[in-house]
């Protein structure tokens, strides 16, 4: 189906910004790996957008790091971040890869080739099937491979989490 969208003409109007600002979703830690290169960051924009067949949504910043390997990168791991995961939210968020060896600091195991975090009890490793420039941040599509869903119900939140600074350059 052919798109009819326009672009927009500049920055959001500022009642669009004040009303998003109140929004509250999910947060998510994305990592991927391409050869010997690892990396991840949190995410806030990201959703399930197909029941049958299953496919999610995850938009990366090109502000981060981990952007750098999207275009190279066949599987992606989506963690579920918990409220008790602040801390690695905040690794992940708050550093930049550029700078920081984040997976030298946490648990992880590799699944399909990519960085799982052990703290993190929810998570999913999905294929990548189409990567599509969205403005500011790059949507990648995965067809999710393999999954673990145990661990309690809750995740931390955009709201709850407003104070992390982003670890990329503004």
């Amino acid at each position: 189906m052919p798109s009819t969208a326009q672009p927009s003409a500049g920055p959001p109007s500022s009642a669009f910004a004040k009303l998003v600002a109140t929004l509250d979703y999910p947060l998510y830690i994305v990592t991927t790996a391409v050869g010997q290169e690892r990396s991840g960051c949190l995410i806030g924009f990201a959703t399930q957008c197909s029941i049958h067949p299953p496919r999610f949504l995850a938009c990366i910043s090109k502000k981060n790091h981990t952007f750098s390997l999207v275009p190279r990168a066949s599987v992606l791991a989506v963690h579920v971040v918990e409220e008790k995961n602040r801390d690695i939210a905040e690794l992940f968020g708050g550093q930049t890869g550029d700078q920081t060896d984040k997976f030298a600091r946490v648990a992880w195991h590799a699944v399909h080739g990519v960085p799982v975090l052990e703290a993190c009890e929810r998570w999913f490793t999905g294929h990548v099937l189409d990567r599509i420039d969205l403005g500011d941040h790059v949507g990648v599509l995965l067809s999710p491979v393999e999954s673990e869903p145990s661990g309690a119900a809750g995740q931390l939140t955009f709201q709850q989490a407003r104070d992390i600074a982003p670890g990329h350059r503004p």
